[in-house]
């Protein structure tokens, strides 16, 4: 029996063993699961931080996207509005002209003076429209072309070289530079 009584008591530690072997199983589990609970909320705050620098660094973005987008539409606004200032003041000085023409010829009775004003007026505003690019092209003998001329009307050909022609020219054509502003209407022989 004393074996037996031996044996109980071993088995006796050997189960407050095994308790506290639980315990500490139990207090692991526990620890693992509170340092797990804490990592999720550290990952969690974490990426909530990312999340807030990266709509930060957004919106950023956007509103200088947005500034640099209203800036350079007032800029072409400004551009607009102020292109061509200096065509008319190449304009001004001309048109001082006329105004002076026009009073010098209340008085003046010699048609040839007048003529010679009207002449020099027109040289001078061809003069500072050509250095603003602004050309006139012949159109009166050249074959017809489409690109640069509109033909108002169509007239019987006097021999075979007229044909498809520029026999007249109602109102010249312009060009600003190699575009075409104003097209050259014509009269075509056919």
């Amino acid at each position: 029996m004393q074996n037996t009584d031996n044996t109980e008591p071993q088995d006796k530690s050997n189960t407050t063993e095994g308790f506290n072997t639980d315990i500490n199983t139990d207090n692991t589990a526990e620890n693992t699961q509170t340092s797990a609970e804490t990592s999720t909320v550290e990952n969690t705050q974490t990426s909530e931080q990312k999340i807030a620098e990266l709509n930060d660094k957004y919106l950023r973005l956007y509103s200088e996207f947005d500034n640099y987008r209203k800036r350079t539409i007032k800029e072409k606004l400004d551009i607009i509005k102020t292109a061509s200032e200096d065509v008319f003041k190449a304009i001004l000085p001309i048109i001082d002209d006329f105004d002076r023409a026009e009073k010098a010829n209340q008085t003046i009775e010699d048609v040839v003076a007048i003529k010679e004003g009207i002449t020099l007026i027109h040289s001078k505003l061809k003069n500072s429209m050509q250095q603003k690019g602004l050309t006139a092209f012949e159109s009166i003998g050249t074959t017809f072309n489409a690109d640069i001329m509109e033909a108002i009307t169509h007239i019987p050909a006097t021999d075979e070289s007229q044909k498809n022609k520029v026999i007249d020219e109602v109102e010249k054509g312009y060009k600003l530079g190699d575009k075409v502003i104003r097209f050259a209407k014509v009269i075509i022989a056919q």
